[in-house]
């Protein structure tokens, strides 16, 4: 008896390969209009294998690095953490043995791989490095398909993405207003840093600065404050209570995250939304963030968060909390352009921070439109190209981290 599958001489399985095109997938030679190096370039991708990772201390505190594969294609990342460049290149160089002969494209698996094998998982070091290789992963594999890494995350929720500059004093807010900014984020201004009690002159300095940013900036202007985490709970709820009538966007980092329960506190004592996240790392880390109600909008910073592959899933975590993400980033143009591609993939996004648009960095750097938002990049990967020539005279640094002390006794404090 002939098998039902068979008609017309042609098999079941005969006919799923000629649709599915599995038939001799090992020696598949992809179209250009998939796996393009580059626009008329027609190569056989089917195989990709990483060659090397290269980083570069790159001034003022940067590092950026480049994931080589045996294609010519590579891709660029950011792995800072800030004060700690050579610790960051040494973890790099210890992943680099599991990532050499490895295929770039498999990148949420290089992910499990390297965060999982460490056994001790997470924190500052080890998320850093994997951050910055999770980058140039994407960007690898968005160039060998010739489409903008939000593209391969769902398309882009928007065109477009509003960034914040900043502004310590009313000149400043003048001079963001008059180049196009309309968001705009601040410190809390003092004389000498903040005692865990503070008296009402500290206070009524801090509140006399941001007055004097709204009224330069007028009521359509978003103004954002970060305490930076230095600032005690005790103080942080006078403080925030004195800045309600001006209505800053968000208050950022009140305190210290690591005791989740007091960032509740103060979250519950004001209508003013309550921001953090920068010092947070995971989605395991920003769990109870959002469980317990600790902030209102989240900042995973994406050089240390866990990448791209990660802050999707954070975004997609916040989103069913009813919380936007706005992306820390007080760092280079390749970790801008990384928050500008999942910024331009997840519906809930507030905004962006930004300290360079990559001017002598980019050979095409970032523009501000006059509505006070960058375009999302428009070329494959990352969407952005390294400009070696501009940067010779901004290899290497030895940047650190301020050691700051109390005034009158010499105690540490947070800088």
């Amino acid at each position: 008896m002939k098998s039902p599958s068979r008609k017309n001489g042609i098999s079941r399985r005969s006919a799923l390969q000629s649709v599915l095109g599995i038939a001799g997938m090992g020696s598949m030679v992809l179209p250009k209009t998939s796996y393009a190096a580059s626009p008329g370039h027609f190569a056989d991708y089917s195989k990709v294998k990483i060659t090397k990772l290269e980083t570069f201390l790159v001034k003022p505190r940067w590092i950026f690095l480049k994931i080589h594969t045996d294609v010519g294609v590579h891709g660029l990342g950011e792995p800072l953490l800030e004060g700690r460049a050579l610790t960051i290149q040494t973890a790099i160089k210890e992943v680099e043995p599991y990532l050499i002969g490895k295929d770039p494209r498999q990148v949420v698996h290089h992910w499990q791989a390297i965060y999982r094998h460490a056994f001790y998982r997470g924190g500052p070091i080890l998320t850093s490095a994997l951050s910055g290789i999770d980058h140039a992963l994407w960007d690898i594999k968005g160039k060998l398909l010739n489409v903008p890494v939000y593209e391969l995350l769902g398309g882009p929720t928007r065109d477009r993405v509003r960034v914040y500059g900043r502004a310590s004093n009313a000149e400043d807010m003048k001079k963001r207003k008059a180049e196009g900014f309309t968001v705009i984020k601040t410190g809390v201004a003092h004389k000498n840093p903040a005692n865990i009690v503070e008296n009402p002159q500290f206070i009524k300095h801090a509140v006399d600065n941001f007055a004097s940013l709204r009224e330069a900036g007028g009521p359509e202007m978003d103004i954002a404050i970060d305490f930076h985490g230095n600032i005690s709970p005790q103080t942080a709820k006078v403080l925030i209570k004195q800045l309600e009538p001006f209505q800053p966007m968000f208050v950022e980092e009140p305190c210290q995250a690591q005791n989740v329960d007091v960032m509740v506190d103060i979250a519950r004592g004001t209508h003013l939304p309550i921001a953090t996240g920068e010092r947070i790392f995971t989605k395991w880390g920003f769990r109870e963030i959002l469980e317990k109600g600790a902030a209102s909008i989240v900042q995973p910073d994406l050089c240390h968060a866990g990448g791209i592959t990660e802050g999707r899933l954070i975004a997609g975590m916040a989103e069913a909390y009813y919380v936007p993400i706005a992306p820390h980033n007080p760092m280079g143009p390749i970790s801008l352009a990384v928050g500008l591609n999942l910024a331009a993939s997840v519906p809930n996004f507030l905004v962006q921070e930004q300290v360079s648009l990559g001017e002598g960095y980019l050979k095409n750097p970032f523009k501000l439109q006059s509505d006070g938002t960058v375009l999302i990049p428009k070329g494959p990967g990352l969407g952005v190209e390294l400009d070696d020539a501009l940067m010779k005279d901004k290899i290497g640094h030895d940047w650190k981290n301020p050691e700051v002390y109390n005034a009158l006794d010499g105690s540490v404090v947070d800088w």
